[in-house]
């Protein structure tokens, strides 16, 4: 019983992880390069700029804190000067993410334990509901600057 559990909580945290993913890349979707470039909100921030913040989030929190990679490296070298661009690093990132994430079980212990939330970030599944958090919210930021 506990190994199913198991089994269906990972298949639930990739399900939404997947989904909010899919959510922030669909409003990106027939977006222009110049919407993509404006900002409508006070701290400045654009589509794209959002769109390679969450490629680094990926970076941040599944290459480094899960795989170690204390560098950073991009999934792919690409410079996300353009919304084509910064959506193809990001999915180049979700590529990598969904690998390194298989080869670890929900309990695991994180390689790296990260400066940001401490105290809280101890186990791959701590990092995936925090990656879902993260990525629902600059969905939902993406969602209003779309309007």
């Amino acid at each position: 019983m506990t190994q199913t559990l198991r089994k269906d909580d990972r298949a639930a945290l990739l399900h939404f992880l997947t989904a909010q993913r899919t959510a922030a890349l669909a409003v990106l979707e027939g977006l222009s390069e110049a919407d993509a470039g404006r900002s409508i909100v006070p701290s400045g921030w654009t589509p794209l700029s959002m769109t390679v913040h969450l490629g680094d989030v990926e970076r941040h929190w599944f290459a480094f804190v899960l795989g170690g990679d204390a560098a950073h490296t991009p999934a792919e070298p690409i410079d996300p000067r353009t919304l084509a661009a910064a959506v193809h690093a990001y999915r180049a990132e979700i590529r990598r993410s969904d690998r390194l994430l298989s080869a670890f079980e929900l309990d695991d212990p994180v390689m790296v334990t990260p400066d940001e939330l401490p105290g809280e970030i101890h186990t791959v599944r701590d990092v995936l509901l925090h990656v879902i958090e993260e990525v629902a919210r600059h969905a939902g930021h993406l969602d209003i600057a779309r309007e």
